[in-house]
């Protein structure tokens, strides 16, 4: 078990290894190529952010959450990085993502429906707090998300402390695009409808990505029907005003 764990986790507590990759400036190019691809990968994940810190009644608390989330995904990613070459194996992982995102936007198109449930779903008991409850969903769907960020980055670099850095550059840039998000929904409230009906799509999204379906949907291709869908919120809002 020692031997597995060397051999994973080895390279990050390797001095040389980093001297190296910060001294490389070819290696900072290739960082920064990922940290883009992160970017890219996580127009998704930006956006399921944006809707379950939008529950939190402060805006101190969204912000708290997202900070909180922040150093959970920086230590999951370390984690699921040193497992890289397993991943692929995990596919289960995205079935149960797809299966809570799907749910997630369900849920939220209901309770517009039916707002008097909602009200008693207020009422239940909670295994946690809403804070924590927030914050935990976050990591889990950082977990969920970064498996195709970091599949996509050790197909560019072997290496494991370029993708961990280019990993912890790319986070750190999805978090303040959910922190634009948070506040765009504060001022067109259409966005929360629509940032839902794109967690619907995302599932669907990430579902069709399993191994026996295997269908991709470019990062490139899905960042323009997110462009387009907020563009269409826009023109709703503008028209409803």
């Amino acid at each position: 078990m020692l031997d597995i764990i060397s051999k994973l986790y080895g390279p990050f507590f390797n001095i040389e290894n980093w001297k190296l990759v910060i001294e490389s400036g070819s290696d900072w190019l290739v960082i920064l190529s990922l940290a883009l691809i992160e970017c890219l990968l996580s127009v998704d994940n930006a956006i399921v952010l944006a809707a379950q810190t939008k529950v939190l009644p402060t805006k101190e608390e969204q912000e708290k959450s997202l900070f909180y989330g922040l150093w959970g995904a920086y230590v999951f990613r370390f984690l699921i990085i040193g497992i890289g070459t397993y991943l692929i194996n995990f596919w289960e992982i995205k079935v149960v993502g797809a299966g809570y995102l799907l749910y997630l936007s369900l849920a939220h198109f209901y309770h517009i429906y039916h707002p008097v449930a909602k009200k008693k779903k207020g009422k239940g008991k909670r295994l946690l707090p809403l804070f924590w409850s927030v914050v935990v969903s976050i990591e889990l769907m950082d977990i969920v998300f970064s498996i195709d960020s970091v599949l996509a980055s050790l197909a560019i670099s072997s290496n494991p402390v370029i993708v961990l850095i280019g990993g912890m550059i790319g986070i750190l840039c999805m978090r303040g695009i959910a922190e634009i998000i948070i506040k765009l929904m504060e001022i067109i409230p259409e966005l929360e409808v629509m940032a839902y009906a794109l967690i619907g799509l995302i599932a669907v999204k990430l579902f069709i990505s399993i191994p026996m379906i295997d269908i991709e949907i470019p990062a490139p291709l899905f960042a323009g029907v997110v462009l387009l869908a907020i563009i269409v919120t826009f023109i709703v809002n503008r028209v409803r005003r």
